[in-house]
């Protein structure tokens, strides 16, 4: 199974460049992958037919005890047929259907494929989390695919809308699947159904949140508005994601956990009343709609709803019943989807009012068409007639539940009769259409769908049992798929389903004002455009009352929350050290003292260069007291981080007044100075707190002895970052990535990525022979900005200083340095080198972009984490390689040293953006507006 699913991925990933290569013939061979996926299925046929089960299990995140467990039974085996089958048929289809110059087909075709992995990884999860990842896929690849006419604003609204609904249903699915796991002690489904779950409304919560999930996926009220809205996607989309593949989820959902969840108090009353309802508004809705693919939405709609209330009624005959529903709706659903696109691929137009003449166009497109209508109508000897007809039977004990099924039913054939009368009758005074002959590719598919809806009605016994032992699951099955079981109610409800709604089809003239006049006096789609027109404007009321533009209230804000909130805790947190020990050596509270000095000081500061320098004091004390402790590498960290945070601020500071303003008032000052002591003991409190109520063993005691004998280095420190804790690592460097672009985004006004700035040749004393130049960029800056001495002095250290960053980057594996430390050498150099030369000094230093040297060190971290894989390891596990080489001797490698340079030049990287951003950037603004606060010079260059 997990072969299956990497071959999706895999197809899904090529499908750009075998578009690029073949164009529209590309999803000839993608259908591949699907297809695979419905070979496998049908050749385990004879492992579930009895009741048995196909699995496989896979590791994954050990710590949490999640697994990749994948099972086939009975019920995941017929959506993998449909999964398989159907997709696969789609993309044949696809071929012909988008033209090979067609905007964003490679997009739509590795989406497809995607998506059919992701419906496989849904179906076949066997652990409720796994499910929900492929749930969740599954949701974002339909946004893709809904979406996929990108320029109209028709499919941005509908892909918004589809994602909206299910995702929101999705999150409290997730809540629900988390509660039950909990109870149950185990995310297994398998052994959650073999065992008695215990009632109470811990449960009966958690299944209004699953349910919740699952009826705003397969669009039941009150989730109904998104899927019709949806098709505004291709019809391929609309063929596969919404009859037979994503809106089937949340059927399967129920299928699968109605054996155990069924007796749960709200579960049937919710799945039968929403559904019926869902079936008969849905069917109602579809006799109005003049777009047949419209139609065939609503109606979508209306056997969704069916399908929910016969799968979710949590007996034998339901069950049983529901399974082949779900067999004949895709196979009858998608065809007549299929049908509708090459209608509007041929004529132009759904709009049944401007069609006429398709019979005599295409006489097998009208056999297909009546075959899956009627098969959707009940007709017999199509498979939707016995699917219907067992459904009749499963509930022959509950009338009022029959009564709106039969309803529902009427209201099915009379939309079937229309969907055909609509498209293929001739009226008068309409244009036939006169196209040419339609391509196998797009007539073979839905012609397949019919065809296999034709057999299976007659193969009625053979569908009873390879379906029947998932019935079995819930009980004894006292009914029998056939397309005879003799003159039973059944029979004669299906006789009343068919006669009333050919009835209510032959008087669609009289009763077309009746059907204009009875409809909901809000819309689904109104109803959630004004759900979200009410949220946007609140969203905007609370934003109004609280963004204000102050900075210092939205810090005091959270500051004040986190003493309230957080504190509150603390005070009534038992767990407190009985012993805190003040200090380990005499020096520690002198350096506690002018922290504190300096701290006090900074807030009644009146200039910010000055407040800036008391924070720098504040933070190397900090590292201060990290030598005093015994702890080089964080002191050695500390240092430097402030030391570039100081150079940032000065940065920054040229662009601000050179005081602070008058405001606020003294007793405001008190008031931030009482809330800064309060976050500071609380703050200290919760350090406190938190080493207090330590119950199980420190983790890290045992880092010392993993990071000789499996990190291979000696400084704990720096192998916890790239090997013990390297996943940690992983998620920093992201941060850093996102962090430096987040700055320039915010800075730049023109392109990041364009060319570097260059130094003014017109400048001439650059090139007089006989002067000497310390720096090439010097000579760009006013008189009043050189400092001759600092020009000497940085292009006699810079060098230096960078091989010492190389240094630190190769020793830190064994003492105090490491990629982190050694990179902020290397960008204190360049920060120093900037400003002794400034910006076009900068470009001199570092020719190239910031955004190569991130992209550059973080696919370097990543890719030394990936060749572990290659060699029989796991993700970022380090291996040592020693060898003796000629001329130099003993050679010792960690391979985590190259997970090490990739945080090497992410640092670096990040450093070089700020300094473009914050520095030359503004240096250009500064030139641009001919003004500079603060009193610092700017270059020359483009001011004159």
């Amino acid at each position: 199974m997990l072969v299956l699913l990497v071959l999706h991925l895999v197809a899904a990933l090529a499908a750009p460049l075998l578009v690029r290569w073949w164009g529209s013939n590309a999803c000839y061979p993608l259908a591949l992958a699907p297809a695979a996926a419905f070979c496998w299925a049908l050749a385990r046929t004879p492992a579930v037919s009895d009741g048995g089960a196909v699995v496989e299990t896979y590791p994954w995140i050990g710590q949490l005890g999640l697994d990749i467990a994948l099972r086939l039974t009975t019920l995941s085996w017929l959506m993998t047929l449909l999964i398989g089958g159907i997709g696969a048929l789609v993309l044949v289809y696809s071929a012909r259907y988008f033209d090979t110059r067609s905007t964003g087909l490679a997009q739509f075709a590795g989406v497809l494929v995607a998506f059919a992995g992701a419906m496989l990884v849904l179906v076949l999860a066997d652990d409720l989390l796994l499910l929900y990842v492929g749930w969740e896929l599954t949701t974002v690849f339909s946004y893709l695919l809904i979406g996929h006419s990108t320029e109209r604003r028709a499919s941005r609204w509908a892909a918004a809308q589809a994602l909206t609904v299910t995702t929101l249903g999705g999150l409290a699915m997730l809540v629900g699947f988390i509660m039950l796991g909990e109870r149950a002690g185990t995310y297994r489904w398998s052994e959650i159904v073999a065992q008695p779950l215990p009632g109470g409304g811990y449960l009966v919560g958690a299944v209004l949140l699953i349910l919740a999930g699952a009826l705003s996926k397969s669009a039941i009220l009150p989730f109904s508005s998104w899927l019709p809205v949806a098709m505004a996607a291709p019809t391929p989309v609309s063929a596969y994601l919404h009859a037979a593949a994503m809106v089937k989820a949340g059927v399967y959902l129920v299928g699968l956990l109605a054996p155990a969840l069924a007796t749960v108090g709200p579960w049937r009353p919710v799945v039968q009343i929403a559904g019926v309802a869902t079936m008969l508004l849905g069917g109602w809705a579809a006799l109005r709609q003049t777009d047949l693919k419209l139609l065939l939405a609503y109606g979508t709609v209306s056997q969704l709803g069916l399908l929910v209330a016969v799968t979710g009624s949590g007996t034998p005959d339901a069950a049983l019943a529901g399974a082949a529903m779900l067999l004949a709706h895709a196979l009858f659903k998608a065809s007549l989807f299929l049908v509708v696109g090459v209608i509007d691929h041929g004529a132009g137009t759904r709009d049944l009012r401007e069609l006429s003449g398709l019979r005599q166009w295409s006489r097998p497109l009208f056999v297909v068409a009546v075959l899956a209508a009627a098969s959707m109508a009940g007709v017999p000897p199509l498979v939707g007639f016995v699917s219907k007809e067992a459904v009749f039977g499963a509930f022959t004990d509950q009338p009022v539940l029959l009564t709106g099924l039969v309803a529902g039913t009427v209201l099915t054939v009379a939309y079937s009769a229309r969907f055909l009368w609509g498209a293929f009758a001739d009226r008068p005074g309409v244009e036939p259409v006169q196209q040419g002959p339609i391509a196998a590719s797009l007539l073979v598919p839905p012609a397949v769908l019919a065809g296999v809806g034709l057999l299976a009605g007659p193969a009625a016994s053979v569908l009873d049992e390879l379906l029947r032992p998932y019935a079995d699951l819930l009980g004894g099955v006292d009914a029998h798929l056939a397309l005879w079981s003799g003159p039973t109610p059944a029979l004669g409800l299906s006789v009343v389903a068919l006669v009333g709604g050919g009835l209510l089809f032959a008087v669609r003239g009289p009763l077309a004002p009746v059907l204009a006049r009875l409809r909901s006096p809000v819309g689904g789609n109104q109803g959630y455009e004004w759900v979200v027109g009410r949220f946007d404007r609140l969203a905007i009321e609370v934003t109004g009352a609280t963004q204000r533009g102050s900075l210092p209230q939205y810090l005091g804000i959270i500051l004040v929350t986190l003493v309230l909130v957080p504190g509150t805790a603390m005070i009534s947190a038992s767990p407190w050290r009985a012993r805190i020990p003040l200090w380990d050596s005499p020096l520690q509270p002198v350096v506690v003292l002018v922290i504190a000095v300096a701290a006090v000081l900074a807030v009644g500061a009146r200039r910010r260069l000055t407040a800036m320098l008391l924070v720098g004091m504040t933070g190397y004390g900090t590292a201060m007291l990290f030598v005093l402790h015994g702890a080089p590498d964080l002191a050695l960290t500390q240092f430097l981080v402030e030391t570039a945070t100081i150079a940032v601020f000065v940065l920054v500071l040229r662009r601000l007044p050179e005081r602070f303003s008058a405001r606020p008032l003294r007793r405001t000052r008190w008031v931030r100075r009482a809330i800064g002591v309060a976050v500071g003991v609380v703050a200290a409190g919760l350090a406190l707190t938190a080493v207090g109520a330590r119950r199980a063993p420190d983790i890290s005691a045992a880092f010392p002895d993993l990071a000789v004998l499996k990190g291979y280095g000696r400084n704990v420190v720096n192998v916890t970052l790239v090997d013990i804790r390297a996943w940690d690592t992983m998620g920093e460097l992201s941060v850093l990535v996102v962090a430096a672009t987040g700055v320039a985004s915010l800075i730049f006004e023109r392109s990041r990525t364009g060319p570097r700035p260059r130094r003014p040749e017109s400048d001439q004393r650059v090139n007089e022979p006989g002067r000497p130049v310390w720096l090439r960029g010097g000579p760009t800056l006013y008189e009043e900005r050189r400092s001759i001495v600092l020009e000497v002095v940085i292009r006699l250290i810079f060098h230096t200083v960078v091989l010492f960053s190389l240094f630190l980057l190769f020793s830190g594996h064994n003492a105090p340095g490491g990629g982190f430390a050694g990179g902020l050498v290397a960008g204190l150099a360049l920060v120093v080198r900037y400003l002794a030369g400034g910006r076009y000094e900068l470009t001199e230093a570092v020719p190239v972009g910031a955004g190569p040297i991130l992209g550059a060190g973080l696919a370097t971290a990543v890719g030394s984490g990936v060749v572990a894989l290659l060699v029989g390891g796991s993700v970022l596990e380090s291996a040592k390689v020693d060898r003796v080489l000629p001329l130099i001797g003993d050679a010792h490698l960690v391979t985590s040293l190259f997970f090490d340079i990739g945080v090497y030049l992410v640092v670096i990287g990040l450093v070089l953006d700020i300094l473009r951003s914050l520095g030359a950037e503004v240096d250009r603004h500064i030139e641009a507006t001919g003004t500079a606060t603060g009193g610092l010079a700017v270059d020359k260059g483009d001011r004159a």
